[in-house]
């Protein structure tokens, strides 16, 4: 297991591991459809919440494709998780890691998201030896292209009607950055 130097500090956050006492604020925001639907799958419902803190709270080894680690985002200070961002070990070989988060809607509009996405993108190239990190989206997703944008990332692709979410045919933006770029 990768030994990772955690909770993360930014300015106005804390970024930790999940806990099984976060299972109501995780659900107050994976159980929303607009939050869903970005994620081209139903709403979880609490026992799907539940499974999901389980692993998340295990940690991550960090060593094969596939392995990912999610993080709490919480105000400094302050009781519960606004969100959560993510890592995903996409290729080991190739140092490919996608990078993704997910907030609850209240917490919209104040800069939480790129605060956050910041830190776990230098995580991943800093402790975690990332040579690209790259985010796919859904285009209407406004504001994850403009978390993207925010964090000087490169679109380098538009994928037309790559994904079904339910009926709607979704389509996804690419953005990506490498390691030399990011620490520019």
């Amino acid at each position: 297991m990768t030994t990772l130097a955690l909770p993360l500090a930014t300015d106005r956050l804390t970024l930790r591991l999940f806990t099984t006492d976060d299972a109501d604020d995780l659900y107050a925001y994976q159980s929303l459809p607009d939050v869903a639907r970005y994620l081209y799958r139903p709403p979880l419902d609490r026992e799907e919440c539940a499974r999901t803190l389980e692993r998340r709270a295990a940690g991550v080894a960090w060593t094969e494709n596939g392995d990912s680690l999610a993080l709490a985002v919480c105000r400094t200070g302050e009781p519960g998780v606004l969100g959560e961002v993510s890592l995903k070990l996409a290729d080991a070989r190739a140092r490919q890691v996608e990078a993704g988060w997910t907030f609850h809607p209240d917490a919209g509009g104040r800069g939480y998201a790129t605060e956050a996405a910041r830190a776990v993108v230098s995580l991943a190239f800093d402790a975690l030896g990332a040579h690209r990190v790259f985010a796919r989206l859904d285009v209407l997703n406004t504001g994850s292209v403009g978390v993207c944008e925010r964090l000087g990332m490169r679109r380098e692709a538009h994928l037309v009607e790559n994904d079904l979410d339910g009926e709607r045919w979704g389509s996804e933006y690419v953005y990506a950055t490498l390691a030399h770029e990011w620490k520019r």
